[in-house]
């Protein structure tokens, strides 16, 4: 019937992409700090088994749970952690000599109370902190013979706590450290949130983040919440037809320090319509339609698309009075208030016009033309709206892991621009909003 006109080579689809940032405030309760270390530090935390070298053998264990506070009193930023300690002391007295032991061994058990300050901060995502023993409190004060004198044990006690003060220090901010490791959670997370999800079951879209790189903020502690600012640097897609795979690769992703961030979700997402599956959409479009009057008429069965030289080319294939394909071309326009892709100044081809000219004059007209012309267009605004409201759905409360928090909010999706390439239309959008993650009750 009439000329078909030929589609261009297809070329690998390249996305000029502007990157997407999405800042995450987190905020943890130092509640939930307390009972990571309490899971994590329990029973035996000190045993000197020597009694060779100083004369005493010592034993600590945690008696009572840990406690942490802010520790208000301290102009900076500082953790006050209470230890409950129980000890088992073994204290020599006497002298080795002529190949004789002379000694006199009392065992003692002591009940105190071990007072630490931390400072905080944030390295290689896990919270860490410098600790120090600033206080400690024994609950009793037994005493001992020591040479004719009655000496209470904490006086020669306390002299060795020198001994064993740098592991409980250690014991502390290793705690710290493996129950506030951000890596595995962040990491999880945005393994979870880089699978690419359906927005919308009629046009088949999905939307697929590509993270690039994390940002952190130093760690800060408020009143009984550590505070951090997390940012993400990715790609937004969204993608016509079939799901496509994650782009997602843990060993790519690092996180890099930074000192301040915006609190904004700045998103550029660009929306893929490959030819194939805008054809798809199109098609439906016709359906159960008839152009013509009277006894000429024609229903269109299939709707092909293709690019050719910076137009797009429709190719409809008709039934009815007049049988066969026919072709169309213009240019893909996005309309803003009804947020459609439709299809501006649609003509037919010069080979196509010229045929129907000669044998379906009638169906050249300007009026059919027109009314095929309104059914070359399909809408976004579903797609958005349903991709909108999926992704409130991940900022009202939501909870990826028990204890955690999202929330978030989200503005209007921005229309930026249309490109083509030789095998999709490419729409670029922009959405702003806010989100926060907060900690609360963490298992």
């Amino acid at each position: 019937m009439t000329l078909k006109p030929e589609p261009e080579e297809t070329m690998p689809l390249v996305l000029n992409h502007v990157p997407s940032f999405i800042n995450v405030p987190v905020s943890v309760k130092l509640k939930d700090i307390e009972n990571q270390i309490n899971v994590i530090l329990k029973g035996l935390i000190y045993e000197d088994k020597t009694i060779e070298d100083d004369n005493i053998e010592i034993k600590v264990w945690k008696q009572a749970p840990i406690t942490i506070r802010n520790d208000r009193v301290s102009t900076s930023e500082r953790i006050k952690t209470t230890l409950p300690l129980k000890a088992v002391i073994k204290y020599r007295i006497g002298t080795h000599t002529m190949g004789v032991n002379l000694y006199k061994t009392s065992e003692f058990n002591l009940n105190g109370i071990v007072t630490l300050t931390s400072d905080i901060g944030l390295s290689n995502w896990k919270l860490k902190s410098k600790t120090h023993i600033t206080n400690l409190e024994w609950k009793e004060s037994p005493s001992m013979v020591v040479y004719g004198k009655n000496l209470p044990v904490t006086y020669l006690v306390n002299p060795a706590i020198k001994i064993f003060r740098a592991d409980i220090e250690k014991s502390i901010d290793n705690a710290i450290e493996e129950s506030m490791d951000f890596k595995p959670n962040v990491l999880a997370a945005i393994e979870k949130l880089a699978i690419p999800f359906k927005m919308n079951d009629d046009y088949e879209s999905w939307l697929r983040l590509v993270p690039i790189e994390i940002y952190s903020t130093d760690a800060k502690l408020k009143n009984d919440l550590v505070l951090l600012d997390m940012g993400m640097k990715c790609y937004m897609e969204t993608v016509i037809g079939k799901q496509p795979e994650s782009k997602f690769d843990a060993k790519n992703i690092v996180l890099k320090p930074v000192n301040k961030m915006p609190n904004h979700v700045t998103s550029n997402i660009i929306a893929i319509s490959t030819y194939q599956d805008a054809s798809k959409i199109i098609t439906k479009n016709f359906s159960g339609q008839e152009f013509g009057s009277g006894s000429k008429k024609v229903t269109v069965k299939k709707v092909d698309i293709w690019h050719k030289e910076g137009k797009m080319v429709i190719a409809l294939d008709l039934q009815g009075s007049v049988n066969g394909i026919i072709y169309l071309e213009g240019m893909p326009q996005y309309d803003v208030l009804k947020k459609e892709i439709y299809f501006d100044d649609l003509d037919y081809v010069l080979d196509t016009k010229s045929k129907l000219l000669r044998t379906a004059n009638w169906l050249a007209k300007g009026l059919i033309l027109k009314r095929i012309q309104e059914n070359c267009r399909y809408s976004v605004q579903s797609n958005l709206d349903e991709g909108k409201k999926t992704m409130l759905t991940y900022l009202n409360n939501y909870t990826p892991i028990t204890g955690v928090f999202v929330n978030g909010t989200m503005e209007d999706i921005d229309f930026q621009k249309i490109e083509l390439t030789n095998n999709a239309i490419l729409a670029f959008l922009k959405v702003k909003g806010t989100i926060s993650v907060t900690v609360d009750g963490l298992k």
